[in-house]
């Protein structure tokens, strides 16, 4: 077999972008609001949950891994309040505390559907696959710091800031194994589903359903028999 003349490797930071990339693709279109990220990484020695609020995810299976999300309170309740409010959701009917739990349980199905977009770019892009467990979502006292550790063997960790549309800063921790992917021959990444076009569809087959004509019953074969028979 022959190498390929341009060998593309994917390393940790391309895995830490496509994660980030997630974040805000999957908050953007949840709060309908502009999310962004920090155009440096730092380096850090050990990820660990702190205060206000936070959540984390371990990976496994093509490569392990450990994500955590720290929010302050303000981002969190910036993030929860953004995200109701396009659902439909009237200011009064809202939580008014990062520490209530409907606030923690919308944050977590939030991370959920992160974590859902960053293992289908997994699969479609380095075509490898991995699994996860349902984010945890933990309020924190301000004098709490906890340590979440993972069963890497070489473990590289890394630190990003992130920015609400207020200015409210949340940070992304990963630690994964170190690790590289190398393209063994081309191939074109599968293309990504486009969730507008697909709740489009849904909503256009629930109309076309709802508007068809009922069609009368037709009478299996045993009806027709016991109504020859006159039963």
């Amino acid at each position: 077999m022959s190498a390929l003349k341009d060998t593309v490797i994917y390393g940790t930071e391309d895995v830490l972008v496509s994660l980030c990339n997630s974040v805000t693709r999957v908050l953007n279109v949840a709060t309908q609001t502009q999310i962004s990220y920090s155009g440096m990484v730092q380096r850090i020695s050990k990820t660990c949950l702190k205060p206000d609020i936070g959540c984390f995810v371990l990976f496994d299976g093509g490569f392990s891994g450990l994500v955590i999300i720290n929010f302050s309170g303000a981002a969190a309740m910036e993030i929860y309040e953004s995200y109701m409010l396009s659902m439909g959701m009237s200011k009064k009917e809202l939580a008014n505390s990062f520490t209530s739990d409907e606030v923690s349980n919308v944050m977590g199905e939030l991370m959920n559907q992160v974590v859902g977009d960053f293992t289908g770019k997994v699969r479609r892009e380095l075509q490898t696959h991995i699994t996860q467990n349902q984010p945890k979502m933990l309020v924190l006292n301000k004098e709490v710091v906890l340590n979440v550790d993972a069963n890497l063997d070489q473990p590289e960790a890394r630190r990003v800031t992130f920015y609400t549309a207020s200015n409210n800063i949340f940070y992304l921790e990963m630690a994964i194994d170190r690790t590289e992917f190398i393209k063994l021959y081309d191939f074109e990444p599968q293309a990504a589903p486009d969730p507008d076009a697909l709740m489009a569809q849904t909503r256009e087959a629930s109309q076309t359903a709802a508007s068809a004509p009922i069609a009368p019953a037709t009478l299996s074969e045993t009806d027709e028999l016991l109504k020859s028979l006159g039963m």
